[in-house]
């Protein structure tokens, strides 16, 4: 079986191209080709695949992962230490807020919007 690279991949619409290593055109894949669970690939992610001619040329069967490439996301990671520092000042934004409950307000738009958009971001950080 051939071995390639994944060269590109549309996961709204269910596929993509592989280029093989030994060259040649890129062949065509789908997601019904993929192994079962995965339902998409990565730009440079290695693989291994049958190839059966199709109306348009090659098209890649039964689709083996070789390696799954480094996440980006965690490269670009935030450190433990700045992400402390974020943790302490999310708390002490939120102590402010809760304090506001107590004393029956609601805190201000501003305050609101700028709160939950430090709370996605922080919930970004720790998916990860």
């Amino acid at each position: 079986m051939p071995t390639g690279r994944v060269r590109f991949w549309d996961a709204e619409k269910g596929f993509g191209f592989l280029s093989k290593d030994e060259g040649g055109d890129d062949v065509y894949v789908r997601v019904a080709a993929l192994p079962a669970g995965v339902t998409t690939l990565k730009r440079g992610q290695k693989v291994e695949f049958g190839v059966v001619d199709g109306k348009r040329g090659e098209q890649a069967l039964s689709v083996v992962l070789l390696d799954t490439p480094p996440s980006l996301s965690k490269a670009q990671r935030k450190s433990t230490e700045q992400m402390s520092l974020i943790v302490e000042d999310l708390i002490k934004m939120l102590d402010s807020i809760g304090n506001s409950y107590k004393r029956g307000r609601y805190p201000d738009s501003k305050i609101s919007e700028k709160t939950a958009s430090v709370l996605r971001a922080v919930a970004d950080e720790l998916e990860l």
